[in-house]
């Protein structure tokens, strides 16, 4: 790599660089690991773009492009990801939060937004992205957050924190639902809510290798891909009030079948909801 770039020239090398690495959005990603190594945000990118990089700037750079074109996840580069309009600390071996489960939460936010003060409980919180999601828009929600893996339990905490939620938001460590039979929460939950694993086990050997550094916890759903689906269908309705919100994120062709097996289990009105690239992404029911 030369040692007299400019910032512009830096950028529309990068950009090159990662599409022919396969990254989907090289520019974009381009622009962020500049930002992050710069500590510039993406204007002030473009307002010094013909700033010469001194040999400490690039000294920098250069590790962090080489990791994520070895395919290293750029949320995990750069320390934090977005969603829901929510700023969260990520790292490894902690699950991502994607786009697409932005869906569950505003799901639940339409559902639970006249009751007055809900509790919910998110299962298998990761990063605790849904869980502060919620609080943040649900100001008088109360949420219990379980997750078996104790890095991301900590940084779940780490991120309700630096959010301003935790003291809505209480951290239990466990299985599933299961943190939560030593409690007493009088009424029932309004609603449980999750983002389960739900790749199925076969699959996992074919995953983009970005994917491959995450946690196999938080991605491996058993054979078919709806084991935790079959479990909290079964589980969460002696927690729940009675009408109340069972709320699922589910992979793609899972939501026929999981709607199936909810209906086994007598759940009431069930139905799906399609993401925005037309993927029906989230099931819900009633107990």
């Amino acid at each position: 790599m030369r040692t007299d770039w400019t910032v512009l020239e830096l950028l529309r090398w990068t950009t090159g660089y990662l599409e022919g690495r396969g990254v989907t959005s090289p520019r974009s990603e381009a622009e962020m690991l500049l930002c992050h190594t710069l500590g510039l945000d993406r204007l002030g990118l473009y307002l010094h773009h013909d700033r010469p990089l001194c040999p400490e700037e690039l000294a920098r750079f250069k590790p962090l492009l080489l990791k994520r074109a070895k395919g290293f996840p750029l949320q995990y580069i750069l320390g934090k990801t977005e969603f829901f309009g929510v700023t969260l600390r990520i790292h490894p071996p902690v699950f991502i939060p994607r786009p697409e489960t932005e869906v569950l939460v505003e799901a639940v936010l339409e559902r639970l937004k006249d009751e007055g003060s809900p509790l919910i409980a998110d299962v298998g919180t990761g990063s605790g992205n849904v869980a502060i999601a919620l609080a943040k828009n649900l100001e008088e929600a109360r949420i219990f957050a379980t997750e078996i893996s104790p890095a991301a339990l900590s940084l779940a905490r780490e991120n309700a924190q630096a959010n301003g939620v935790s003291s809505r938001i209480y951290f239990l460590s466990g299985d599933l639902l299961f943190p939560l039979r030593d409690l007493e929460i009088p009424g029932g939950l309004d609603a449980v809510v999750s983002n389960p694993p739900y790749i199925p086990t076969g699959d996992l050997l074919d995953l983009p290798q970005e994917v491959k550094y995450e946690d196999r916890r938080a991605l491996d759903g058993g054979e078919d891909g709806t084991r935790f689906h079959r479990r909290l269908a079964a589980e969460s309705r002696e927690f729940l009030r009675p009408g109340g919100l069972l709320a699922m994120e589910v992979g793609d062709g899972q939501a026929e079948r999981v709607a199936e097996i909810l209906e086994g289990y007598g759940w009431e009105k069930v139905e799906t909801l399609e993401d925005l690239s037309g993927t029906e992404r989230v099931v819900l029911a009633r107990a």
